[in-house]
């Protein structure tokens, strides 16, 4: 186990198979599901959400129904990766809305990002308005999505 994980059972690793398909799941369909009494399954629930393995409960939605459809990738170069400018960077882009995803990358370009717009002409006006002028951006490509063929949260599955 390295620095930072948690080590989960069985009984662990089935409590979150089920949440992550079934977050509003009652302790006691839980306890039926996994094959444990409603106590220890609640103790169990409790302790992976104060070890912060479960950071929380949402409520997931559809975008194409939000009428945010457009998915494009893109790839950024900085002008600087001095740690204080990657810091500035993360920064700016947590107040960017339509970019879901933000991911430092080891390799020909600095980050990958997932923007997720109305269509071409909302995602033109983010890219030239936002995204280009955010701090240290020296060149950015993009790859435009036709199709997600998988797009979900993470799920848990046993080793």
């Amino acid at each position: 186990m390295t620095e930072g994980t948690f080590d989960l059972d069985g009984f662990d690793r089935k409590i979150l198979d089920v949440i992550s398909v079934e977050g509003r799941i009652s302790v006691t369909d839980l306890s039926k599901r996994i094959g444990l009494s409603k106590s220890p399954t609640q103790a169990r629930l409790r302790r992976l959400e104060e070890t912060g393995v479960v950071r929380g409960y949402r409520a997931l939605f559809d975008p194409i129904r939000l009428g945010r459809d457009h998915v494009a990738f893109v790839e950024v170069k900085l002008s600087d990766t001095r740690e204080s400018a990657l810091s500035v960077f993360n920064a700016a882009v947590l107040k960017i809305p339509e970019i879901e995803q933000c991911h430092l990358i080891a390799g020909a370009f600095d980050y990958l990002l997932k923007v997720r717009t109305s269509g071409m002409a909302s995602y033109r006006l983010v890219l030239a308005e936002r995204i280009s002028t955010l701090p240290h951006v020296a060149s950015t490509s993009t790859y435009v999505a036709m199709q997600a063929v998988k797009e979900e949260v993470i799920a848990p599955k046993g080793d």
